[in-house]
């Protein structure tokens, strides 16, 4: 069944229907979308513009969502039902098999001299998803369609729930104003990632070193203190069996990124020795071994009921390649942050904006 929208201009008791105009339309809806594309009904970032695929043909948009999942967007144009249709489907089989480098390529084409990262933070403001690209969302631009489209279309989402919609715009001329009036052939949702999606991580997620790690140093006026880490050497945490079950993820050898957390990255340094309950570390100090818990201590280190040591704090000895004061702490919008103590760090584009900071040689 055909879409149809109406738009009336109300005078008074007077209704005066306005007609709709496809003149030009299609040719720059392309544009219209790209400067805003909160109009296909939520928060975008276009990520590229006539994108080229590895055959031959060219993606009219892609954008991500705030979870990373990546849009394609093509225009009707003047193809055939059959043709749009399969067109949308060919190039999302391309994007799925993008990895997140492909990914951050297809950006720096498109917004030279900024990091998707950045762009990300800027739209919406989070940190980009470890994961970019598990699954894909397409949406056909038109400003009708035929009943063979709207059948095939229908057929993919409501009984296959492929993630596949139309979205009508008119075009309205009255009194001098332009207006746009926007529909979906299928009613528009959320689209719910598949467990098949969900669970495509090989490429989609950017690769570990095997070396670096994030780690969040919890600074706080009655606690544990950023200046004690930094002259001693050492990250802690505890207080409860979350906070320091990942730190003892951290062993000799392994290259540490120390944020505090809403402030930034303060230091860069080699894990020296496994983690330990804080009163059994010991620290290399003044070109000694020394206890930790012994040394003039800004910082309280003790927890209630910590003879548990679930609830012990625990540290980690550190060698610091660089460090600096708290209120020197490094943050550009973009990078990296988690909820845990130490995970593995992946993204490049915190290790690169860190390094040159700190001015690393690598």
């Amino acid at each position: 069944m055909g879409m149809e929208m109406g738009l009336w201009r109300a005078e008074g008791d007077q209704l005066t229907r306005i007609t709709p105009t496809a003149i030009g339309l299609e040719s720059q809806l392309e544009s219209y979308i790209e400067s805003d594309p909160s109009m296909l009904g939520e928060t975008l970032l276009i990520i590229g513009r006539q994108v080229p695929t590895a055959h031959g043909g060219f993606i009219d948009l892609l954008a991500v969502d705030e979870t990373a999942v990546v849009h394609v967007i093509e225009l009707k144009r003047d193809r055939t039902p059959r043709d749009v249709t399969a067109q949308t489907l060919d190039y999302g089989s391309w994007v799925a098999t993008l990895g997140r480098a492909e990914i951050n390529k297809i950006f720096a084409n498109y917004r030279p001299g900024i990091a998707l990262e950045e762009a990300f933070n800027e739209q919406f403001g989070g940190t980009l998803p470890d994961e970019v690209n598990t699954a894909q969302v397409f949406t056909i631009v038109a400003a009708s369609v035929d009943a063979a489209t709207e059948r095939i279309v229908r057929f993919l989402n409501e009984d296959f729930a492929v993630p596949i919609n139309v979205v009508f715009f008119r075009h309205f001329h009255d009194n001098g104003a332009a207006y746009l009036a926007r529909t979906w052939l299928v009613e528009h949702e959320a689209q719910p990632i598949s467990s098949a999606a969900a669970s495509r991580k090989t490429k989609s997620r950017e690769p570990w070193n095997g070396q670096d790690w994030y780690v969040s140093f919890g600074d706080s006026p009655d606690g544990r203190q950023w200046a004690d880490g930094l002259k001693y050497g050492f990250v802690s945490a505890g207080g409860e069996k979350w906070f320091s079950r990942t730190l003892k993820n951290l062993m000799p050898g392994a290259r540490v990124f120390t944020c505090i957390p809403k402030n930034g990255y303060v230091g860069v340094g080699t894990v020296l020795g496994e983690a330990k309950r804080f009163d059994e570390t010991t620290v290399l100090y003044g070109g000694a071994e020394a206890a930790l818990a012994a040394l003039p201590l800004v910082g309280s280190y003790r927890h209630e009921g910590d003879q548990d040591d679930d609830l012990a704090e625990w540290a980690v000895p550190v060698q610091w390649t660089h460090a600096v004061p708290r209120e020197q702490g490094f943050w550009k919008p973009g990078m990296f942050a988690n909820q845990n103590t130490a995970t593995k760090l992946r993204s490049q584009f915190t290790i690169d904006q860190v390094s040159e900071a700190f001015v690393l040689d690598d």
